[in-house]
């Protein structure tokens, strides 16, 4: 594995080196947002397998940028998430309950603005060129947002695993390669899990 300067490295040149992309992800995660704000409720099939695609973004970039161990990392999770999501029956997510809403809504608010890496301009260009979909914290912060808001898809398989990739990223970009403010994204996903062993019922139920 690298060592964390070759890492923090290579995490700020992808932010800074793909902003267009960052800036794309926004927009789609603010279309997505609206959307549900509006009423919509995507099916807990096709929620689970759509979050998987910002996982593959960073695997890919990862994978560019040289380094293997994120790429594959990203690259399994996605397909094990991919997996347990085509399993879940087609209806309607589940309504969160309120405690998870607003747990969600923070994660969602610090991934989107990730306060880190992205260099230069004012501290506005955060509000739609943070790094999310493009490296695994704010990213995982997202993704573990939006199935919290998504009541886990009623799937404890789905959470656990999201939430123990989650808690590891979260832990490693803290205490390993001091970007304290992963800590956030270490306490999301330990709610995440919390809340998968409250699930009464199978993934598929």
């Amino acid at each position: 594995m690298p060592s964390a300067a070759e890492i923090l490295a290579t995490l700020t040149s992808i932010s800074n080196d793909w902003t267009t992309l960052a800036i794309a992800w926004h927009v789609l995660m603010a279309a997505a947002i609206g959307a549900v704000a509006l009423g919509w409720r995507p099916s807990r099939r096709l929620g689970a397998i759509a979050l998987t695609i910002p996982l593959l973004s960073v695997g890919a970039l990862a994978w560019g940028s040289g380094n293997p161990f994120n790429a594959i990392v990203f690259l399994l999770f996605a397909i094990l998430l991919i997996v347990l999501g085509l399993r879940l029956p087609p209806d309607r997510v589940a309504p969160a309950p309120v405690w998870a809403r607003v747990a969600g809504v923070f994660l969602i608010a610090f991934g989107w603005i990730y306060p880190h890496f992205l260099e230069g301009g004012s501290w506005l260009r955060y509000l739609y060129a943070a790094p999310t979909g493009l490296i695994p914290c704010p990213t995982l912060s997202v993704v573990i947002g939006l199935t919290l808001l998504a009541s886990g898809f009623s799937s404890r398989a789905f959470s656990l695993c999201l939430g123990f990739l989650g808690m590891f990223y979260g832990a490693f970009g803290a205490f390993r390669l001091g970007v304290t403010l992963d800590i956030v994204l270490l306490a999301g996903s330990i709610i995440l899990m919390a809340f998968a062993m409250t699930m009464r019922s199978p993934s598929r139920q």
